[in-house]
């Protein structure tokens, strides 16, 4: 309230997060007699199979953000506060309590009991300074291969989800399912759930270098030289956009 004069108030900081864009590259060599002898064209497709691997090797290092969501040991970005990114115990600078809002991990199978639990924590985590945080209700169901029609059935059935009485499923429609196949890699159980107005503005991509495509003839021995090479990084400023089950 304003008494005639302002009341000045401090701002907590966050913690420092570094991102620094790793560089990948990789070559092909041929020999000369392969290249006279390519008789079925199967040397003529060398460089879009190269930015094929280089394209699955990017969805890899995406993927990362979810596949090693309950690891502190970042290979993507180098975090200040030193806890992995769905973690129970997230910390704050300003003092303020943490004890509630600052969980945003969990190890409860995919169910509609649990969605709607997960929901309603993600609507309670709280800032810096233990506020509440403004939440939309834009949210989305991460998945596996895996796990897609179950989280499919949670949000479409209009009625009786696992029940006889024939009750109004009142999570119907409530998220947009998104199944992710690179989850699958190194878990189909695990789980998530995103905020996606918080994510837009946390997770980042950086594309520092785009994909770069070279081939050369070795003037020793008439081979034929094939290289790619790109430059990009990836992480989060925050993790109140994410939820997620390590089950």
């Amino acid at each position: 309230e304003f008494n005639g004069k302002l009341s000045y108030v401090g701002n907590a900081p966050g913690y420092h997060v570094k991102i620094e864009p790793k560089q990948y590259a990789y070559g092909v060599q041929t020999q000369r007699k392969f290249i006279d002898d390519n008789q079925w064209g199967v040397l003529r497709n060398t460089a879009s199979d190269m930015t094929r691997a280089l394209g699955r090797t990017k969805e890899k290092s995406r993927a990362d953000i979810f596949n090693y969501a309950f690891s502190a040991a970042f290979t993507y970005m180098q975090s200040e506060e030193g806890l992995s990114l769905c973690n129970d115990s997230h910390t704050t600078k300003s003092g303020t309590s943490t004890a509630s809002g600052f969980d945003n991990a969990g190890t409860s199978p995919l169910s509609k009991t649990s969605v709607a639990a997960t929901w309603l924590s993600m609507r309670g985590f709280r800032d810096s300074i233990s506020e509440g945080i403004d939440m939309d209700d834009n949210f989305a169901l991460i998945v596996p291969d895996a796990l897609g029609d179950t989280a499919e059935e949670i949000v479409g059935t209009v009625k009786g989800l696992h029940t006889a009485e024939g009750t109004v499923n009142v999570q119907e429609g409530r998220y947009n399912v998104e199944r992710y196949m690179r989850l699958d890699d190194t878990s189909t159980t695990n789980w998530f759930m995103v905020n996606w107005t918080l994510m837009k503005k946390s997770l980042l991509w950086i594309n520092h270098t785009e994909n770069e495509y070279n081939n050369t003839v070795d003037f020793e021995t008439f081979s034929l030289k094939h290289s790619i090479y790109a430059r990009w990084g990836n992480g989060t400023k925050d993790w109140r956009w994410i939820s997620g089950h390590s089950v």
